[in-house]
């Protein structure tokens, strides 16, 4: 669990919530460029959860599309799993 957790993107979308929710609170008008980086931190979070959804499941051995960044390491993951590392 720890490494998804703790993993870089979804850091990174976390922290980058963090500095939106806090550029919120001031008194700047909600303008096009405030729903633009709103818009960029959703698919930026949605990316992060994709990627641990198909690490996960490559770890456990179940299917990933063929465009997802692990395609090609599956088999990696689930003997790193089986191994116990």
């Amino acid at each position: 669990m720890r490494k998804y957790l703790f993993g870089t993107g979804l850091l990174s979308a976390v922290t980058g919530g963090l500095t939106l929710l806090r550029s919120a609170r001031d008194d700047a008008p909600f303008n096009w460029r405030t729903a633009l980086a709103w818009l960029s931190w959703g698919i930026t979070f949605a990316l992060a959860i994709g990627s641990i959804v198909d690490t996960y499941r490559a770890s456990r051995g179940g299917l990933i599309a063929h465009n997802s960044p692990i395609a090609g390491k599956e088999q990696k993951l689930l003997r790193r799993r089986v191994r116990g590392s």
